[in-house]
């Protein structure tokens, strides 16, 4: 039933924001060399690799200088990448990775293997689902970029604290992946969003 549902409502979003998806592509790809789209290997269900899709919000070859990104302030994001970042809308083409099988719309947020190789065995509980564009630690921790960049050492902060609190909350959510659950963090999030 949540396969379906997923399916569905991807359809339908990405059919609505089609017009708009080619906007930004093209206000992407014009703002900076390096083409519209972003993708980053993420860790996936049972810990299998994937392609996650994003529209590009860094200078080209910009996540060499790390993974994180340090608040609004960093300097590899392009014109273009602050106001997608800012309202989420560099997001909507994970919406093809949930039409792939790759990820739900709701379910923990995929993580990239160097991060991975810090979850304990407990914590490897959270692989055992789909991940998805939204969830509890995408709401609790929707500034996370401001908190990185307000930190003396970003990453240390993610790794020791940020990420380990993401985990507790995805692990509610597995108490119960259901449809109706995830409406209620889809609508969460949308009202997120337009605040």
């Amino acid at each position: 039933m949540k396969r379906i549902f997923d399916i569905l409502v991807s359809c339908i979003v990405l059919l609505i924001f089609f017009p708009f998806g080619i906007i930004i592509s093209l206000l992407v790809a014009v703002g900076s060399p390096g083409g519209a789209f972003y993708i980053q290997q993420r860790v996936g269900r049972n810990g299998k690799q994937f392609g996650l899709y994003k529209f590009r919000t860094m200078r080209k070859d910009a996540d060499k200088a790390g993974k994180l990104t340090v608040g609004m302030r960093d300097q590899r994001i392009t014109k273009a990448g602050y106001f997608l970042r800012k309202t989420k809308l560099d997001e909507f083409p994970q919406f093809l990775n949930v039409l792939k099988g790759h990820m739900s719309i709701v379910g923990p947020r995929p993580e990239v293997q160097e991060y991975v190789d810090y979850y304990t065995k407990d914590q490897l509980e959270i692989l055992s689902v789909r991940p998805g564009i939204t969830d509890y630690a995408s709401l609790e921790y929707f500034h996370e970029s401001k908190l990185l960049g307000d930190s003396s050492d970003p990453r240390k902060t993610y790794i020791e604290e940020i990420m380990p609190a993401k985990i507790r909350l995805n692990k509610k959510y597995l108490e119960r992946p259901t449809v109706g659950h995830d409406i209620q963090i889809m609508w969460k999030t949308f009202v997120k969003i337009i605040r």
